[in-house]
């Protein structure tokens, strides 16, 4: 039964079927294949039962906030900022792609939003200052996968809904991991550019006087990450009613900027819904594969199975590691986390590691596979940004920044405060 399951996902994600039909088709096979009685008659309730939770109404607010942080001016004014306070290190605007890429993160909860919108500022700038194109392509696209590690991230939403975790406790779980793996990917940079000085492009030399003037553009992703967080831990929204805030201050801040007419507004909700529907079909789907493959009794057979191991916690985590980086090769992220964490987190859970730091690990796992051929989102989102070169150019530039992202696992194994600190802080 196992093995034509994933035979079958396979196969339908090879037949280059949308994510939701894929799962969807598979579970209405297995309904064929393996019940005795016809599960898809309780489509319409799953459909009910996974949509209902007030929780996922922020998942449409944090794709709306990212789409009018996009259309207001921020994302160019924050690059600028950026590149006057980063660019004397070696690598230049790499720093910046990065760096950018983390402060936009603080902002939009979506990884796919961040890359896309850094991207669309600091692409041009590669010829222009002699860049290695691939490194610099690289570093927009893991720097991109900050949006789903650094709060607030719509991916930790699907986690908590899924694990019944708490949410402001997961996000300040993930503001050490997520400055740490910027400072990784950064320093990544500086070696291979002290390796190789001429993927560093030309330096950049502006004046202090540049960078303090510079601190305003900075403010407004500053304002809005403490409007959204702040107001969490504060006690005085939740995160649904946080990401409603966030809107409303990017609203005002588009008003401010001059950019907030009928034609924006038009193009911003179209895109919201158009991102939501998506989004939303992945989780019914998914969904109703979980509830197949219960009812059917392949969860119990794969967790009995994995369990009869034998494995210790150490060897477990490995071979989660090990399982996600596979599977990160053929599934997108939000179908991924939603068809394997009902399984995955709790054995994972029951072995005695802690929940919130579990689901920080998951997060970076779910990140490389946004950076990993054949179906990384990231790698597809930048290369769609370029006029010129092949999708070979991005993967070999974001392939060194999967190894920063494993060396981020082992650190959170070896030292689970890096994880933990901020969380038990809160009590």
């Amino acid at each position: 039964m196992l093995a034509t399951t994933l035979f079958l996902l396979v196969a339908l994600l090879a037949a280059a079927l949308p994510v939701a039909a894929a799962l969807g088709s598979l579970g209405l096979l297995l309904d064929k294949l393996y019940s005795s009685m016809p599960l898809s008659l309780a489509l319409g309730e799953v459909a009910w039962s996974s949509s209902k939770d007030f929780l996922l109404v922020a998942i449409p607010m944090f794709i709306l906030l990212g789409e009018i942080l996009l259309r207001a001016g921020v994302a160019e004014r924050m690059y600028g900022a950026m590149v006057k306070w980063l660019s004397w290190l070696p690598g230049g605007l790499m720093h910046s792609n990065i760096g950018a890429c983390a402060v936009f993160a603080a902002t939009s909860g979506s990884s796919v939003a961040t890359a896309a919108t850094v991207g669309t500022v600091a692409l041009p700038l590669v010829r222009k200052h002699g860049y290695n194109e691939r490194l610099f392509l690289g570093t927009l696209a893991a720097g991109g996968t900050l949006g789903i590690l650094i709060p607030p991230s719509i991916n930790m939403i699907v986690y908590a809904v899924l694990t019944d975790t708490s949410i402001p406790k997961l996000y300040l779980a993930g503001i050490l991991p997520g400055l740490g793996l910027a400072g990784l990917f950064m320093a990544l940079v500086v070696v291979l550019c002290l390796l190789r000085p001429a993927w560093g492009g030309r330096k950049l030399t502006p004046t202090w006087h540049e960078r303090l003037h510079s601190l305003k553009d900075l403010l407004p992703p500053l304002g809005i990450f403490l409007v959204v967080v702040g107001s969490i831990y504060a006690g005085l929204a939740t995160p649904t009613e946080a990401a409603s805030l966030g809107v409303v201050a990017a609203l005002i801040l588009a008003a401010s900027y001059g950019r907030l007419n009928l034609a924006m507004m038009k193009e911003v909700l179209e895109n919201t819904m158009r991102t939501t529907a998506m989004v939303m079909l992945i989780i019914v789907a998914a969904y109703f594969l979980n509830f197949v493959i219960s009812a059917i009794g392949l969860t119990t057979m794969l967790t009995d199975f994995i369990v009869g191991l034998g494995l210790s916690k150490l060897q477990m985590l490995v071979a989660v590691v090990i399982f996600y980086l596979i599977l990160g090769c053929f599934m997108e992220t939000l179908s991924m986390m939603i068809t394997t964490i009902p399984i995955v987190a709790p054995v994972m859970i029951g072995l005695g590691f802690d929940p919130i730091w579990f689901g920080i690990v998951l997060i970076v796992l779910v990140e490389m596979a946004l950076i990993t051929p054949p179906v990384g989102l990231n790698l597809f989102v930048v290369q769609s940004l370029r006029s010129r070169g092949t999708l070979n150019d991005v993967i070999i530039g974001s392939t060194p920044f999967v190894a920063v992202m494993v060396l981020l696992i082992v650190m959170l194994t070896a030292f689970p405060g890096i994880a933990l600190w901020l969380p038990s802080l809160a009590g």
